[in-house]
């Protein structure tokens, strides 16, 4: 079942690095959208672009019928659904809630569930693409939940990415995100240690990036990001910190499905390093520094 755009009115909490992006491509689609960030000169910018400015989390549940959220870390997830004020307790019924952080699928299992008592529908939908793919609405979305609520939110999804699948139930988005990010964590170690090696060789980096990157080394980490490092530009596209959160979920969900996932716990010791070093607020390509430092 599909609803019409005119009626659909989005509550977009969390106006950070990439929901910034998100909800702007959003606005440029023709959706009513409303914005709440705990930070307001966060979402300056979006309520310049048309964005009507909430000052509560009860709010945009209250005076929306779909609500995406965009926060930092399952805490923040925890706090915006469950806490007072939260979303589960004002929603109207029949309203969408989409959680598209990078959370833990346990989490996203419970706010589904606490969502269907309440008449709700919940769909988990965490992205991948960086900010570029936010800006360019190119994201890989990847959906947890049931495949009605999903149908009917495509077209918001459409607004934001290009690559769109639902994965399955109720935190099946989740479990799928862990899978890029465990994919990328040991891409990025790989990433790092190629370019540090050109460089240590005598060779120009840039131009062993034109052999490598077409072929089977080739990687999104390897085209997007070794460029930035090589040029000195650690600015997060995805924060170290935020990264350093994503691998834990992925190393416990691993644990209790008793999978070894040494390439993770390696990737993990690393960038805790760099986060010791004042490295949290870096982008993840900032792992170039563990092992050239200019």
């Amino acid at each position: 079942m599909s609803v019409c755009k005119e009626k659909m009115i989005i509550g977009f909490i969390g106006t950070g690095v990439m929901g910034r992006s998100m909800a702007a491509n959003l606005l440029k689609s023709d959706y009513k959208v409303m914005v709440y960030n705990r930070t307001k000169a966060k979402a300056e910018e979006l309520i310049k672009q048309g964005a009507i400015w909430k000052d509560t989390v009860a709010e945009i549940a209250r005076e929306t019928n779909v609500t995406i959220t965009m926060v930092g870390y399952p805490k923040d997830v925890e706090e915006v659904y469950f806490g007072e004020g939260g979303i589960i307790q004002n929603a109207k019924a029949g309203s969408y809630l989409i959680d598209m952080t990078t959370s833990s699928p346990k989490l996203a299992q419970k706010i589904y569930e606490a969502a269907k008592a309440k008449g709700l529908h919940a769909l988990d939908a965490p992205v991948s693409g960086g900010d570029v793919g936010a800006r360019e609405a190119k994201l890989s979305i990847m959906v947890g939940g049931e495949s009605a609520a999903f149908e009917t939110i495509r077209p918001i999804f459409e607004a934001m990415g290009k690559n769109i699948v639902l994965q399955g139930g109720s935190g099946a988005g989740q479990y799928t995100k862990m899978c890029n990010q465990i994919a990328i964590a040991s891409n990025m170690i790989g990433v790092c240690e190629a370019m540090a090696y050109a460089k240590k060789a005598g060779l120009n980096p840039q131009n062993v990036l034109k052999s490598i990157e077409s072929g089977a080394a080739g990687s999104w980490s390897l085209s997007n990001l070794a460029p930035r490092m090589l040029s000195g530009d650690f600015e997060p596209g995805f924060y170290i910190k935020h990264f350093i959160k994503d691998i834990r979920i992925a190393l416990e969900s691993a644990k209790e499905m008793g999978l070894k996932t040494p390439g993770l716990e390696l990737a993990l010791s690393l960038y805790e390093e760099l986060a010791q070093k004042g490295e949290e607020n870096s982008g993840t390509q900032a792992l170039f520094k563990y092992y050239i430092c200019d």
